[in-house]
């Protein structure tokens, strides 16, 4: 059975650097056949290996003032371009670091397989940075979410908890050591992340950065935005930080040392 891998890709944050780089990491990390497909509004400077769509049609207007990334209702439509039977999205900015086959041959093909959330630990919530689905599966939650795009972002904040708790026949979660999050389960905690590069934790698979946070701020080091410093320059920036990068805290806390495995992993 052919492995297909999807994602979606809409406007300038991201673009080819990004689509590139992922479909090279799931080359190397994939037992052929296989197949990449990028829903997209832009197909410039892409891999001719791409499969590149258009967009899904969703005419709705999104939510605003909501943290959940709700453009990805567009995959939940009855059909997903020329694809058929189960897909694994992958987020544009996530790592590989490990073979992918795994993923297709977990748990009921039928069933909708999240990647474990470990930002809110005492509540099973799926992410939807790694997770797969049969097409055509989730026609429910799109039809719920255009009825009302905005009231059911303020009920569910995120997209993934709104795919957790109503996903038809509900859901399941792939083994927490495949898919790790940068930011709670590589980086060490304070202080030690001063002094300690992030580590690649054994048996993972994929490393996700929500956040904000990109796999080039990990290869560089020091804080996002202020990328390549070094550690007393963090600390002797703690006085200039812009209202957006939060309490001296937060800020302190956040130093990163460059993290040589995450560039040896993300590249063509």
């Amino acid at each position: 059975m052919k492995k297909q891998i999807i994602c979606i890709n809409w406007g300038t944050k991201y673009g080819p650097r990004f689509i590139n780089r992922l479909y090279a990491m799931v080359a190397r990390n994939i037992t052929p056949p296989f197949s990449f497909t990028c829903f997209t509004d832009n197909a410039d400077g892409l891999r001719p290996e791409i499969d590149c769509q258009p967009l899904p049609p969703l005419d709705v207007t999104m939510p605003v003032n909501t943290k959940g990334i709700w453009p990805k209702a567009r995959l939940w439509g009855p059909t997903l371009g020329t694809l058929t039977g189960p897909v694994l999205f992958l987020d544009l900015d996530l790592v590989i670091t490990g073979n992918l086959d795994d993923f297709f041959t977990f748990g009921d093909p039928d069933q909708v397989v999240l990647a474990r959330n470990p930002a809110k630990p005492f509540e099973r919530l799926g992410q939807t940075s790694v997770f797969r689905f049969p097409v055509g599966k989730l026609l429910p939650l799109q039809e719920k979410f255009r009825a009302d795009p905005q009231a059911v972002a303020d009920e569910y904040r995120f997209e993934q908890r709104f795919v957790t708790r109503n996903a038809p026949g509900g859901i399941d979660l792939f083994p927490k050591a495949w898919v790790r999050h940068f930011r709670y389960q590589c980086m060490h905690g304070f202080p030690l992340n001063w002094f300690l590069t992030p580590r690649l934790p054994k048996g993972c698979k994929i490393v996700i950065f929500p956040g904000g946070l990109h796999p080039e701020h990990a290869i560089r080091g020091g804080w996002h935005g202020r990328e390549g410093i070094s550690l007393w320059q963090h600390i002797k920036g703690v006085r200039q930080r812009n209202h957006a990068q939060g309490s001296a805290w937060r800020y302190l806390r956040h130093f990163i040392r460059p993290t040589s495995w995450v560039e040896d992993h993300w590249r063509e």
